[in-house]
């Protein structure tokens, strides 16, 4: 009637619809139900597009990719008459309106469709009632990683997409294009990853209170780069290692040099050790870096022990000599070495010398200088030069102990071997 018409113009309540929304007659249909409600099952084809995959966690083990998501279906409730068959384009606010496809991201953590400088969606819509609807999505999801080769390992990651509400009987979810529905950006890269590939895939997923949902897999492998583990992990403990060799070279009895140059190495092994943990996930196995860190620590380790061993037996010797020297008559068995520290003349390692031949042998020698003619001075000290070069690598043979003798062949043969294995099981 004319009052009920007036009242409807008088009622401020009430929006009027859009153009667009008219030439859909969107207020003709209730787009709570799916397109062919009590029907067969709705096709909704998805396509994706990788746009960047921003992030890698091992130790959260997430991953965060930035894609676009691109849903097909047809419902003929938005069919319109078109001369020209052109299609309209929309943005969000009309996605509020109709039935959309409620897909959603299975495992992730935390997803956003971007909003700047507008909200990232888009809504075509075909005369035949056709309808592309597009997202700009940022996704973080779990990916189930196994670090036992870490870091010589391939991560093999998913993002899958089903759909919430809407089971097998009612929506079928497929890959629009097959196996070309997922593209990615050419300029993708990672700074610890290779991207070896990307695949797309289908399946089912049960539920055992809602029933069977198609669901769709972004399948993406990762081969790490090894290359910064290198500088940052193997080749600093390779040089510990070859470090803790040099104590085998050094005089036994010289006990600060070799016990400091062993501590050091043990301490910076356990720093390497320690940074390499903060950076990983608190896992139950042994990574691949743990077996080589553990095993060049252990290395270094055992070249402490064999100078404590060294040290010891080198003690028991010492005193056996003093016993049969007769210590107790006051008769002093001073080895070469400890003989050049006491006069600074250089002796025979067997000669047994006491105090009083040491004085003896400094008052001659300045003798026989103060004798010498001065033409002559300059090929004594030449002589004697040369005499001091062999006196002092006999010294040094002959005051090496027959365990050092052995780790410098035993310690780098052991070594190199390990390698050779190690790198060819994981390599």
């Amino acid at each position: 009637s004319k009052r009920e018409i007036k009242m409807r113009k008088l009622d401020s309540t009430k929006v009027r619809p859009l153009k667009s929304e008219q030439l859909l007659r969107i207020e003709d249909h209730d787009f709570a139900l799916r397109p062919g409600f009590g029907g067969s099952p709705i096709p909704v084809g998805i396509d994706v597009q990788v746009e960047s995959i921003d992030r890698i966690s091992e130790v959260d083990m997430d991953f965060t990719m930035t894609l676009y998501l691109r849903h097909y279906w047809k419902d003929e409730r938005l069919s319109f008459p078109s001369t020209k068959n052109k299609s309209m384009t929309f943005d969000g606010r009309l996605i509020k309106k109709i039935w959309v496809p409620d897909v959603f991201f299975v495992h992730s953590k935390r997803s956003f469709i971007h909003d700047t400088t507008v909200e990232n969606v888009m809504l075509r819509v075909y005369p035949d009632g056709n309808v592309l609807f597009s997202l700009r999505i940022t996704v973080s999801a779990m990916c189930f990683m196994d670090f036992s080769r870490f870091p010589l390992d391939t991560q093999n990651c998913s993002l899958e997409l089903e759909s919430y509400a809407y089971n097998e009987d009612d929506l079928m979810l497929y890959w629009k294009h097959g196996n070309e529905s997922l593209s990615t950006d050419e300029h993708i890269s990672l700074s610890q990853f290779f991207i070896e590939e990307f695949s797309a895939s289908s399946g089912l997923a049960f539920y055992s209170s809602t029933g069977w949902y198609n669901r769709l897999f972004i399948n993406f492998a990762l081969r790490r780069h090894i290359f910064f583990f290198v500088l940052q992990s193997y080749f600093p403990a390779m040089l510990m290692v070859m470090l803790s060799w040099v104590s085998f070279w050094i005089d036994r009895r010289a006990v600060p040099a070799r016990v400091s140059l062993g501590i050091t190495t043990v301490l910076t092994m356990s720093t390497i050790i320690t940074g390499v943990s903060a950076s990983m996930p608190q896992v139950s196995y042994i990574k691949a870096v743990d077996v080589y860190l553990w095993i060049s620590f252990l290395f270094v380790f055992l070249s402490v022990i064999e100078y404590a061993a060294v040290n010891y037996l080198t003690t028991i010797e010492e005193r056996k000599q003093l016993k049969k020297r007769g210590k107790a008559s006051g008769m002093y068995s001073i080895d070469a070495v400890q003989a050049m520290a006491f006069d600074g003349c250089y002796h025979d390692t067997d000669a047994d010398m006491d105090l009083t031949a040491f004085s003896v042998r400094c008052e001659e020698n300045m003798t026989r200088a103060r004798a010498a003619s001065i033409p002559n001075l300059s090929a004594v000290r030449i002589k004697r030069k040369r005499s001091l070069k062999g006196n002092v690598g006999r010294i040094i043979l002959q005051n090496n102990h027959v365990i050092d003798t052995y780790s410098r062949i035993i310690f780098p043969s052991v070594y190199i071997v390990f390698n050779f294995f190690y790198w060819g099981l994981y390599i």
